[in-house]
């Protein structure tokens, strides 16, 4: 079995190599199975998502050079994780992502400018996760989107939405964060309280190597994936650029979740190719080799050599890239032409329902405002 309740054993699961070379072994064999009955139609699906996601990421970065975005927060190399979990999990699932799962958000039907009016300062937040795939808004704040994903998960459970065997009605949760946040308390406290009540969580851990300028071997010598054991929750390492593995493994400890067998943790192992944020310039604190042995990493590279193996031709990568050119140019154009929302918005969505305190504040900013009368 991929997840053991106990097994020092940390080498990343892959199916595939980074030359895109299918490999299978006893170790990826449950994994297999699940893989190997993907049509071409699947497999250019999520090729098409992960090329999107950095063409629409390359865009967003550059407005933000640009002065249209207050800040960027790049998800360069980190395509192959985010779009084999998102494929993997089903229409009823929740996601509560950090601040750089643009490819689940995607994905999930999250639109681009959506995710551009938060970084431009328009959102208040983000969208209505009901309207849009069940994707809960980004969280800047380290980690506290476990605890978040804990209390929605614990609530999955006691609504009778685990354990039925109904696939169309069983639920569960997967929650994104990175290396840096397991330093946190936060994620320490929400699988607990996930393992305690066996709730339907799936931990989903990109470990990129840098929690901003500090390497994850010096915010923890053992490796991650050994953390969750200790809370009796069981936990799998597996190669994060590797879009096949990251769909399998997610499947595989979405259904335990979904069964009632409580919380899973999955550690995908990959790398930050770009800065942290726009704020960052990681040339201070990362060597160039390091950077150059990933890149030759890439996932998007991978699986292309993958696809080609399979017969898939020019014609087909040519026809995704002109899709993604697209996108990037409606981001383009887009962003500049966005509007301010009404200074009013920031009172909605405080309180799922109308609450009178949210009603005074309201009142008395009208009342402000118009003491200053007409303007001219």
């Amino acid at each position: 079995m991929p997840f053991r309740a106990a097994d020092p054993a940390t080498t990343p699961i892959r199916l595939l190599e980074p030359n895109g070379v299918l490999v299978e072994n006893e170790d990826n064999a449950e994994f297999h199975a699940i893989v190997d009955s993907f049509d071409t139609t699947m497999l250019l699906s999520m090729h098409r998502d992960m090329v999107r996601t950095r063409r629409f990421d390359h865009a967003a970065a550059n407005l933000q050079r640009q002065g249209q975005l207050g800040l960027w927060v790049p998800s360069h190399g980190q395509e192959a994780a985010q779009v084999g979990s998102a494929h993997a999990l089903r229409p009823q699932d929740h996601l509560f992502p950090s601040y750089r799962e643009h490819a689940v958000a995607l994905v999930r039907g999250v639109e681009p400018l959506e995710i551009i009016g938060v970084f431009r300062g328009l959102a208040h937040g983000g969208w209505n996760p009901d309207e849009r795939g069940n994707v809960h808004i980004y969280t800047l704040v380290i980690g506290s989107q476990t605890l978040h994903a804990a209390g929605y998960a614990t609530g999955q459970q006691l609504d009778g939405a685990v354990g039925t065997g109904d696939p169309a009605r069983d639920e569960c949760t997967v929650v994104y964060f990175g290396d840096g946040a397991t330093s946190q308390g936060d994620v320490s406290e929400a699988m607990v309280f996930a393992r305690s009540s066996d709730a339907p969580l799936v931990f989903f851990l990109q470990n990129n190597r840098w929690a901003i300028s500090v390497p994850v071997a010096v915010q923890s010598p053992t490796p991650l994936v050994d953390r969750p054991r200790g809370f009796g929750i069981p936990s799998a390492r597996i190669d994060g650029n590797d879009v096949l593995v990251s769909y399998a493994a997610t499947r595989i400890a979405a259904e335990a979740a979904r069964a009632g067998s409580g919380p899973r943790f999955i550690e995908a192992d990959t790398y930050r190719i770009g800065a942290h944020t726009s704020s960052d310039d990681p040339t201070r604190y990362r060597g160039d080799d390091e950077l150059e042995a990933w890149v030759r990493r890439d996932p998007i590279l991978r699986f292309e050599a993958f696809l080609r193996s399979r017969g898939v031709g020019d014609a087909e990568f040519a026809a995704i890239d002109a899709e993604a050119d697209e996108l990037a140019h409606e981001v383009r154009a887009g962003t500049p032409a966005l509007v301010d929302p009404p200074l009013e918005a920031m009172f909605d969505h405080v309180y799922r329902d109308p609450h009178p305190r949210i009603d005074e504040q309201r009142a008395w900013l009208q009342q402000y405002e118009a003491s200053f009368g007409a303007s001219s």
